[in-house]
């Protein structure tokens, strides 16, 4: 199986990893807002897309909201990825995904090591791989540069 596809210059890969990463904390930024209202929490901190050490409970209101922030940002954020970035959407996925957790890591300085965050984050990329990559597909197919696999 041979890969047929089109080689991007390390700018063009930069600028839309830029662009993947504004658009990811925009709208983690902008559903956390909706969620904090819709919930009616009296606080909204800035720390929501890195707050890993709220306690996991089902009556936990802020916990409710930072995972639905979480899981419904990257469900949106595949389906602007694949607007943004037209083709390998995995990969700039996992790309944010690992810069996330750094970033996380940095504001938080502290590591994440509950379990119950890294079920949602990997739950959520699958779901930003998925959706991304359908919507570039039936999007692209029929353009050449979208990559190809052909037997040979």
């Amino acid at each position: 199986m041979a890969f047929k596809g089109k080689a991007v210059d390390s700018k063009t890969v930069l600028l839309n990893l830029l662009l993947c990463l504004v658009t990811f904390y925009s709208v983690f930024y902008m559903i956390g807002s909706v969620c904090f209202g819709a919930f009616r929490l009296d606080h909204f901190d800035g720390l929501i897309p890195f707050d890993f050490k709220t306690e996991p409970a089902e009556s936990n209101s802020k916990y409710l909201v930072n995972l639905l922030s979480l899981e419904l940002t990257y469900f949106c954020s595949g389906l602007l990825f694949a607007a943004v970035v037209k083709r390998r959407v995995w990969d700039y996925a996992l790309t944010v995904t690992l810069l996330h957790v750094m970033i996380t890591s940095l504001v938080m300085l502290e590591f994440p090591t509950v379990w119950q965050w890294w079920l949602a984050l990997g739950s959520g990329l699958f779901l930003m791989i998925c959706n991304g990559q359908l919507i570039a597909y039936f999007t692209c197919q029929d353009e050449q540069s979208y990559a190809s696999f052909s037997i040979c």
